[in-house]
């Protein structure tokens, strides 16, 4: 049995102990990051994320030791390519990536690197004096020429396609003209959450986009909420008024007389009847009938109230007519 040298088994233990302790962990590859930058970028997430460099197999071995407490962690190992290192968290994975693709910066091409997107060489003045850099275009490929006392680019030129490498000629060139094409930062590779992984296409989600497709899918579901008459905190006001809307029609259709819709009964009994003794005519009634409503809403208290007081006199006028005649009464067998 071969003999395990101990700083690994304390190496592994570090490392399944951060895992443990975080609600995400995710793979990063850190290839062709200068150390300087790299620095910079963990003094960035302090607090937010730990960074962790170890052997591949080291990191393998913890991964495996943690399947018990994290089910199905161990398949982080097959996104370790590069120069892997772990990121564990408890910020969700859409945050942790977008944090991490922020953090990155425009890098000049080296020579050896590969491209990930298709390097390209713009049309347009260079600045630089006719001389032995044109020639250096030329031999790139990039169609140069002489203009007005410039050194020219013709047409936009791809020198690198995406997934190719870049020679020494080639990057040497870009670095005069100051031309950065690479991005360096760390490239998320998967993330684990809560038993499931998600690569890095998954988290690469468009912010506006997502909250525009949520606001149309929260509208629909309020006016299916609404629609169906199911309650919930957000739409039972909702819910209510349009049952009361619903209501307050059938009673006016219907000429059901309450409290809500004698106002409105009253105010379209007086239009027809005005329109049926020919004072409005059936154009301008429609004009009009908004403000016969309210006119005829406005008086209908008035007249309730005149009738109210007509009835009253009435009655005192009856209860005096009997007193008087109970006073004859009286004196006449007196």
């Amino acid at each position: 049995m071969a003999h395990i040298a101990e700083w690994k088994k304390d190496e592994v233990k570090e490392l399944k102990g951060l895992i443990v302790d975080s609600d995400v962990v995710g793979i990063v590859n850190l290839l062709n990051i200068p150390a300087k930058q790299l620095q910079e970028m963990r003094k960035n997430l302090k607090g937010k994320a730990t960074i962790r460099l170890s052997k591949i197999n080291l990191m393998n071995l913890a991964l495996e030791d943690c399947k018990d407490e994290r089910a199905d962690i161990e398949g982080l190992s097959e996104f370790m390519e590069g120069q892997p290192a772990l990121v564990c968290t408890d910020m969700n994975p859409f945050r942790l990536y977008k944090i991490l693709e922020d953090s990155k910066t425009s890098a000049p091409a080296k020579a050896g690197a590969i491209a990930s997107d298709d390097i390209v060489v713009p049309a347009g003045d260079t600045g630089f004096q006719p001389g032995p850099f044109l020639g250096e275009l030329q031999q790139i490929g990039v169609p140069a020429k002489i203009d007005k006392g410039k050194i020219v680019v013709s047409k936009d030129t791809v020198v690198v396609k995406a997934g190719e490498e870049v020679s020494k000629a080639v990057a040497a060139t870009l670095t005069r003209m100051d031309i950065k094409p690479m991005e360096v930062g760390m490239d998320l590779k998967a993330v684990y959450e809560d038993g499931s992984i998600f690569k890095a296409d998954l988290l690469a989600i468009d912010e506006e986009e997502t909250i525009a497709d949520i606001q149309n899918a929260f509208t629909k579901a309020f006016n299916l909420s609404v629609f169906t008459a199911f309650p919930t905190d957000e739409t039972i006001s909702a819910i209510i008024g349009s049952a009361h809307s619903k209501a307050f029609n059938v009673g006016i259709e219907a000429a059901i007389m309450n409290s809500k819709t004698s106002d409105m009964l009253i105010g379209l009994a007086n239009a027809k009847m005005l329109a049926l003794a020919g004072e409005v005519s059936a154009d301008a009634l429609d004009d009009e009938l908004a403000d016969k409503l309210a006119n005829a809403a406005a008086a209908a208290p008035v007249a309730v109230a005149e009738e109210e007081a007509e009835e009253e006199e009435e009655v005192e006028e009856e209860d005096n007519a009997e007193e008087t005649a109970a006073i004859g009464l009286g004196a006449l067998f007196g």
